[in-house]
């Protein structure tokens, strides 16, 4: 018994010491964030700053117009959670529930198209979104994002997990496959759906390299493109750059510590039925 509870210590001492490691890039961005130029390129370098610079942030923020950045990113943002939750759950339904010729091939080449890398569609959506003339407009940046495959594969997977006496009572009451869409399975479905909020925001907040292709022109540009543009402004600033993206991770990580709860319900339950 004695054994037994050492190893579980030393697995629990074992699992802090890797979470803590995995804290150390976060506070040597904050540690930078709070140094002066100089004091960055100093050898030893050093892990706390000797005197804070809180000036870095209230700078960083006002060399480049991040007010605009931020409104950008909140404006695809909002877009894209609110577009992913209506089309993926309306898709999962249809796949999980609704029974029609063809339905698991087509949700078979659905699934396949998550192995296909992103980068390699990239070129073709940046040609439709130029010859639509959607270049420099939030059409561009909100338009390829409003679903996710991964997105009608996680709610699938929790709708299934349904009890469907729920679907049957409701429609001996008789109502629609629209009705039972919204009134039973969504409020049924808040775990996997917040989790479908929650991965769909960090993935749109900080995307760079789509906003990054598809504007040129500071006033529809997102926070994380401000981040970069730190680096063509006059170097590499690097305590504006990591004060900016301090500033930047905070709506990620709120928003996680207020939908934890339902995060880690919809990751483990949104598997249990294939």
């Amino acid at each position: 018994m004695k054994r037994k509870n050492s190893f579980s210590w030393l697995g629990t001492v074992f699992m802090a010491f890797l979470a803590f490691t995995m804290l150390i890039p976060f506070l040597w961005m904050v540690s930078t964030s709070l140094m002066s130029e100089v004091e960055v390129y100093q050898f030893p370098p050093r892990l706390f700053p000797s005197d804070p610079q809180w000036s870095n942030y209230s700078n960083a923020l006002t060399l480049l117009p991040f007010g605009r950045f931020f409104l950008n990113s909140i404006i695809v943002t909002s877009f894209a959670v609110l577009g992913q939750l209506f089309t993926c759950s309306m898709a999962a339904y249809a796949f999980a529930r609704l029974r029609f010729r063809g339905r698991d091939s087509l949700f078979a080449l659905f699934m396949s198209t998550m192995m296909v890398p992103s980068i390699v569609t990239l070129i073709p959506a940046y040609l439709i979104i130029a010859a639509f003339g959607w270049m420099n407009t939030f059409w561009a940046l909100i338009t390829p994002i409003l679903t996710s495959v991964w997105g009608i594969f996680l709610l699938r997977q929790f709708f299934q997990t349904i009890p469907v006496a729920y679907e049957e009572a409701a429609r001996l009451e008789g109502a629609s496959d629209w009705t039972i869409y919204w009134r039973v399975i969504l409020p049924l479905s808040k775990p996997a759906l917040a989790t479908l909020a929650v991965f769909a925001f960090m993935n749109t907040w900080k995307d760079f390299l789509w906003p990054l292709l598809v504007t040129s022109q500071n006033d529809m540009r997102t926070v994380e493109v401000g981040i970069a543009m730190f680096s063509s402004l006059q170097g590499t600033n690097w305590p504006f750059q990591m004060a900016a993206a301090v500033v930047v991770l905070l709506p990620i990580l709120l928003l996680f510590l207020a939908t934890q709860r339902y995060f880690i319900d919809g990751i483990s339950l949104s598997g249990l039925k294939s």
